[in-house]
């Protein structure tokens, strides 16, 4: 196909509303653009080669800056020429890979490779190359007018929005591992080649390699993202520039993802090979050949063998595939020149050491219970055969690893016993002594008790980096089975999050409603990748009663922490904190049903009854302490977070949150009695919409319960308020088939239509980035929205991605709505389930993709749809606890433990004596010194001794003054200062998502009905989908 000069300027112009009148693009003419991949034996006739002259179209300058500009205005003119700067060094990039390395392998003579090697190595970097000159030609064109238009986000839709854009990334991206396979081969194989390489890495200004170079297009659009999000946050709401940059954002987000999945699937593809190569069984390497896109996760891990005193006997890094269904385990064998290395990524080979099924393999965690056998055989790492009994057992509970830690807690919970014998004898002393009496002998007990908790502590650091797995292996001669124990160091401890998060879903990802549990809509029921879409964890009634007339009405996440959470539960929970499902009938009681979510399944903790049906739930989070007049400081009337419960009989009841007993904290009264239909709060004020068309606000003050007496109303309309969004300084409320924006302070209101048909009413609003996505009573269409401009950006029927299922109906009834983790979630009158791909970052939630409809449906409408998710605890990501030692986080030498016990240095032959037997510890709690307490010092020196040799043998203040613990002023324990994670910004985001509805039961394809298993179609249900952990 030929492009001419003129359908490249209507391909420029057709992205953006206004266009781009003013770009000129110099390009030759009757040239194909694109070049296929089986032409790359040919010669370069084929590509469009766009000669740019810097005197006819210079390169983008940002004029002076006048005077008079408002602060936005000077920081997106420095954004702007961040931009430009960015793009003039990444086409300088791209031209030195044509001018130094392409063209003068292509002239060399004699021949360095052969032309039939080169183009393979730098296919597609002519074309991206294009791309970006034109890109610059109307950058430089929009950069001359910024002063009068101060618009570019139009400018990135119309340059990379295109097809011709996505192709030339794409199979530059997909090509990329294999050029640098290539580069190594002919390092290895042509000396005058690897010379070649370094000559001009030699001579270049900044030194960088031809990989340095060649990756810059993988990291190109990551970084014109981080850009435009810093431009967006500088440009004011009804800038002409706001709806552009979002639009803009959330097309090189869409590219990007693509981007990123099509080389994963690649490195994963090459990954596989380089595996099935070094098999050295036939049925296991055709079937990692025949399974590539199986493969769910794979890093280069540390091994470690550890000795009965807890030292690294050996440690050797092994590379630990994930697949679907069976983990393996494989030696790294790297070959080749040393030098080749600075110059190109070498890629190992792999020896396989050992494979397990998946299903079989099993994470142990310091203190976990021990349900293996006894008759277990363990081998650890290669070493010798161990039985069970090497295994320390503490409190009942079986603890695996290296065993100093554990010994060392045996020997501290000895003598906590042995002290507080010897504090039952100091009791019956006759005499009265300062420093030998109970209050010293208590303070022995407190000491030795915190000195526990501190191997506690180290016990469980010794988790964060360390992941230890049970693996199944051949039976032994008498038939019983064999397990050995492998113990892996991460590098941090996000791996081992990763790893245990991944563990956990890929056997979930096994079972049978999840073999398929999502289908394509579009693709002929083409199925997902593993684990890269909502697995369905569990399913479970609502209520322990069944009662065919009691309604699901509505259900929030209540998120409270759990600090003794461990972490490998942490890694494999649903979201912390507790699920609230309400429901009830016409003129009948309300009941709400409490579960918590602290386990991998929801287990039913409370239930409330209640004198009248429940409408709606909402949870009030907790006042932050900026709003407050003390940051940090909590007044004493403050509630905390609390749950709203909207009424039938038209009451608001206030529940404090479960950790403080769920009790009803205030009830606000309606004297006309008005049904309340969706509640929903800001900062300072709640929200309620009745069913005769009124919003009304109640407000809170100084961060205690909502005053009665401050509500304000606001009439809408005749229609019901079926629904409501906050967002930003106003809430949005839907009356029929409009939607009112009222603004909090000054009560002025907005009215827009958003649906044709008066008799329609707008049913759900869900928010994301600037959109929102409304659904309605009737039809089954999903409406987009600016949230600035109310334009309308987007419609989609969600019929036409349920045919594959072969409903039997036209039509599809919306019931729910949710937009959680870059998916929108739809529920439907038929119970189905359908998810549509939307950005995650601050653009446009525009549906990117095709969409997923669920196998797992309910049999009657989704009557709800929750998101819950909680971020893990910071401390579970640090690298060190208190005591980093070497079974702290991630191994090392065995050292003695200088954290957590110090020595008490002494004088004389006390000081030989102590080193004989080991450093000491000295016991401390809470006195400072003991020359307060009556009596005289019990001591072997005369009695003329003097005060500075006394003091030598109490607690001193100077002792005292030096234990420090930050989590609690009561203990102090010396140790080195603690390194501040300032800087560090690791976040790892648990998600689920929870949908209630009649019954349960699992589609199958083309059958207008699905099998029903497990639970009544009359009953309640909770369905729920556990989604990756977010790292």
């Amino acid at each position: 196909m030929t492009y001419f000069p003129e359908q490249l300027m209507k391909a420029a112009r057709s992205g953006t509303k206004d266009g781009l009148e003013k770009t000129k693009i110099a390009v030759m003419r009757k040239v194909s653009f694109l070049q296929r991949k089986d032409q790359l034996e040919e010669d370069d006739a084929g590509y469009l080669d766009v000669a740019v002259s810097e005197m006819k179209h210079p390169p983008p300058q940002l004029s002076p800056m006048p005077e008079g500009l408002t602060t936005h205005q000077v920081v997106r003119r420095h954004i702007l020429s961040s931009i430009i700067q960015s793009e003039r060094s990444y086409l300088e990039s791209l031209r030195r890979i044509l001018q130094e390395y392409h063209r003068p392998l292509m002239e060399a003579d004699p021949r360095i490779l052969s032309p039939r090697k080169i183009r393979p190595i730098f296919f597609r970097v002519r074309e991206i190359t294009q791309c970006h000159s034109m890109f610059q030609i109307a950058l430089a064109s929009r950069v001359a007018e910024w002063d009068s238009s101060e618009k570019i986000g139009d400018l990135f839709v119309a340059s990379f929005s295109k097809s011709m854009v996505l192709d030339v990334y794409s199979e530059y991206v997909n090509n990329f591992t294999s050029a640098m396979a290539l580069i190594k081969k002919a390092c290895i194989s042509k000396p005058a080649f690897l010379e070649f390489l370094k000559k001009k890495q030699a001579s270049s200004v900044d030194r960088i390699t031809l990989y340095g170079l060649m990756v810059k297009p993988i990291q190109r659009f990551p970084q014109f993202i981080l850009l435009l999000q810093d431009m967006l946050k500088n440009t004011p709401k009804g800038h002409v520039d706001r709806l552009p940059l979002q639009l803009a954002l959330t097309e090189l987000e869409m590219l990007a993802e693509k981007l990123n999945e099509q080389k994963r699937v690649a490195d994963q593809i090459t990954e596989t090979q380089q595996l099935a190569r070094s098999v050295s069984d036939r049925l296991l390497s055709k079937q990692l050949n025949a399974e590539q896109g199986s493969l769910v996760l794979c890093e280069t891990l540390v091994e470690t063998v550890y000795g009965e005193r807890g030292q690294v006997l050996k440690s050797k890094e092994r590379k630990v595939f994930l697949f679907d269904d069976v983990l393996v385990c494989a030696n790294i064998n790297v070959k080749g020149p040393p030098d080749i290395s600075s110059l190109v990524p070498i890629g190992p080979k792999y020896t396989m050491k050992w494979t397990a099924p998946l299903a079989q393999v099993q994470v142990v965690e310091v203190g976990q219970e021990g349900a293996q056998s006894k008759d277990t055989l363990f081998q650890q790492s290669g070493a010798k055969r161990i039985m069970m009994n090497s295994l320390r057992v503490l409190s009942g509970k079986a603890a695996f690893g290296p065993p100093r830690l554990y010994q060392e807690l045996q020997e501290l919970q000895h003598d906590l016993s042995v002290v507080e014998e010897v504090t039952l004898l100091v009791g019956t002393l006759q005499g009265t002594y300062q420093n030998l009496n109970t209050t010293v002998a208590q303070d022995w007990c407190l000491a030795l008790q915190r000195l526990i908790r501190i191997k506690e502590e180290q016990i469980q650091s010794a988790n964060k980096c360390r992941l230890r797995l049970q693996v199944p292996g051949r039976p032994d001669k008498s038939g019983r089975p064999v397990s050995f124990m492998v113990v892996f160091n991460t590098p941090n401890p996000l791996s081992k999050i990763s790893w245990v998060n991944r563990l956990h879903l890929a056997k979930i990802a096994l079972r049978e409603e999840n073999t398929p549990g999502w289908l394509y809509g579009e693709d002929e029921g083409k199925a997902m990748a593993p684990l890269w879409r909502p697995l369905l964890s569990c399913h479970l009634p609502v209520f322990a009663t069944k009662s065919p007339e009691r309604k699901l009405e509505a259900a929030l996440h209540n998120p409270v922490h759990c600090a003794l959470l461990g972490f490998s539960a942490a890694s494999t929970c649903l979201p912390q904190g507790y699920l609230w499902v309400a429901g009830g009938a016409e003129a009948s009681q309300g009941q709400i049903e409490i579960f918590s979510l602290n386990r991998p399944t929801p287990r039913p903790v409370k239930s409330l009854q209640l004198c009248s049906a429940v409408r709606c739930l909402v949870y009030v989070s907790e006042p932050s302490p900026a709003e407050e007049p003390e940051a940090g400081v909590h007044k004493a009337s403050g509630v905390g977070a609390n749950i709203c419960v909207g009424l039938d009989d038209g009451r608001v009841l206030v529940y404090g949150s479960v950790d403080t007993a769920a009790q009803c904290l205030q009830t606000l009264p309606d004297p006309d009695g008005c049904p309340v239909l969706c509640l929903k709060h800001s900062s300072s004020f709640l929200f309620a919409g009745l069913r005769n068309g009124t919003l009304r606000f109640y407000e809170r003050r100084n961060n205690d319960l909502w005053e009665p007496a401050s509500c304000r109303s606001v009439n809408l309309g005749s229609e019901p308020v079926r629904t409501l969004l906050v967002l930003d300084d106003s809430v949005w409320a839907s009356c029929g088939n409009a939607v009112t924006a009222t603004h909090i302070s000054s009560l002025n209101t907005q009215k827009f239509e958003v649906h044709p048909d008066p008799m329609v009413s707008v049913a759900h609003m869900a928010c994301a980035g600037g959109g929102v996505w409304m659904a309605f009573s009737e039809g089954s269409s999903i409406r987009l929205f600016h949230t600035e401009t109310l334009e309308l950006l987007q419609e989609i029927n969600i019929s036409t991605r349920s045919t594959l299922l072969n409903t039997g109906q036209r039509s599809m009834r919306v019931t729910s709505l949710l937009i959680c983790q870059g998916l929108l979630w739809v529920g439907t009158a038929q119970g189905l389930i359908i998810t549509l791909p939307v950005p995650k970052l601050e653009g446009i939630p525009k549906i990117t993709g095709k969409g997923m409809i669920s196998l797992n449906a309910h049999c009657g409408p989704v009557d709800f749809l929750v998101a819950t998710t909680s971020t893990l605890s910071p401390e579970l990501l640090k690298r060190d606890s208190v005591g980093d030692g070497p079974d702290s986080a991630c191994g090392g030498e065995d050292r003695s433990d200088t954290s957590s016990q110090e020595s008490l240095q002494q004088s004389g032959p006390h000081q030989a004596e102590g080193r004989g037997k080991g450093r000491g510890i000295l016991l401390q709690y809470k006195l400072r010194s003991t020359s307060g307490l009556p009596g005289r010092p019990l001591t072997g020196q005369a009695d003329e001794a003097s005060d500075s040799s006394l003091e030598s043998l109490e607690h001193s203040v100077e002792d005292g003054s030096i234990y420090e613990l930050s989590d609690d002023p009561e203990m102090w324990v010396r140790g080195r200062p603690c390194e501040r994670d300032g800087g560090r910004r690791d976040r790892v985001i648990s998600a689920a998502v929870i949908s209630g509805g009649k019954g349960f039961r699992r589609l199958k394809e083309g059958a207008p009905a699905g099998t029903r298993t497990g639970a009544e179609g009359s009953e309640n249900n909770l369905l729920v989908w556990q989604l990756p952990l977010t790292v």
